[in-house]
């Protein structure tokens, strides 16, 4: 099924007129000249760009940002102060607060426009919270991408707020098995990490996946782990605030302590002596790791149904719990 357009413009609202069909036809005819002023009307109408002062916009929602930096925003204010504003963000109505919008896409450059203290050129869409979250999904992907990790901590954040799976893969132009991977690395990874790191643009999916799992590895203190990187790296870029967290990850959970710490993993076989997986418990998980050189088959199909499976493990244990 092709993807919705979430930039294709609404058809503009009937007006309501009284006026009979053969008027209209009589009046208006769909041929010729008048044909093609009634079309570019009607464009003009669904394309028309507003402006709305930025007090007006509430910049709540999803966000697909760790954050903007001060020095960017001033950036872009000076470049807007000078050449204007070229690209318009794109709001919609708030029903219960008429007169206000929401923002779908375009938080930096409203946020640099409220800087200069000027009216922001709107898109003004009535879009549902589904449609707006893809539309804020395709704008990114024509425009500069997030970082990786900003794309997972968006998924996670449009999970959480109830979004169908469909819908964030949709907005995200990914599929399951990497919607799959971003919740895993940002449910690994303690979040005043991340934020700790920012976005760090240049580190891709591998390398987040690695520091996810040395701190599935296990890593008490957070806080003072964070600390310790931050005296020598705080300053840094956000890449190197990333390679400085993962070395010093790396160093803590290669240590003799670490080691002694983690109990042993747990092999499961089956009563045909077939290895089923092998169990491994940290501080912070428990991980199941089934082998796709030993069982590939049953490795395959329990990736394609982990989610119902422990789903219904999940309620058996909890209609357990519940007897007990």
């Amino acid at each position: 099924m092709a993807r919705r357009n979430l930039f294709q413009p609404p058809a503009p609202p009937s007006t309501g007129s009284a006026e009979s069909p053969t008027e209209t036809k009589s009046r208006f005819p769909n041929t010729g000249a008048m044909s093609g002023v009634k079309s570019t009307l009607k464009d003009l109408s669904s394309n028309a760009v507003r402006e709305i002062a930025p007090h007006l916009i509430d910049d709540g929602g999803p966000k697909d940002r760790l954050s903007f930096a001060d020095e960017d925003v001033a950036t872009l204010a000076q470049s807007i102060k000078e050449f204007g504003q070229q690209v318009p963000i794109m709001v919609r109505p708030i029903a219960e607060s008429p007169g206000r919008y929401r923002i779908v896409y375009g938080r930096r450059r409203l946020r640099a426009l409220a800087l200069l203290g000027q009216s922001a050129k709107a898109l003004v869409r009535s879009l549902s919270d589904e449609d707006a979250v893809l539309a804020q999904g395709q704008e990114n992907s024509q425009r500069l991408d997030p970082s990786f990790i900003e794309k997972a901590l968006f998924a996670n954040e449009l999970t959480d707020a109830g979004y169908e799976n469909s819908v964030i893969l949709d907005a995200l132009a990914i599929d399951k098995p990497m919607l799959s991977r971003m919740n895993k690395v940002t449910r690994g990874i303690p979040r005043p990490v991340v934020g700790f790191i920012g976005p760090a643009h240049g580190v891709g999916r591998r390398r987040w996946e690695e520091l996810s799992e040395l701190f599935n590895s296990g890593i008490q203190d957070v806080a003072a782990m964070l600390s310790a990187v931050d005296s020598k790296a705080g300053a840094l870029p956000s890449d190197e605030r990333f390679n400085a967290v993962h070395g010093e990850m790396t160093r803590s959970t290669a240590s003799p302590k670490a080691s002694r710490s983690a109990p042993p993993a747990l092999s499961m076989v089956h009563e045909d002596g077939t290895v089923l997986a092998e169990v491994k418990e940290t501080a912070r998980a428990l991980t199941f790791k089934l082998s796709k050189t030993d069982t590939p088959d049953f490795a395959r199909w329990m990736r394609d149904n982990a989610e119902t499976e422990l789903k219904r493990l999940y309620e058996a244990w909890q209609a357990s719990a519940k007897a007990d």
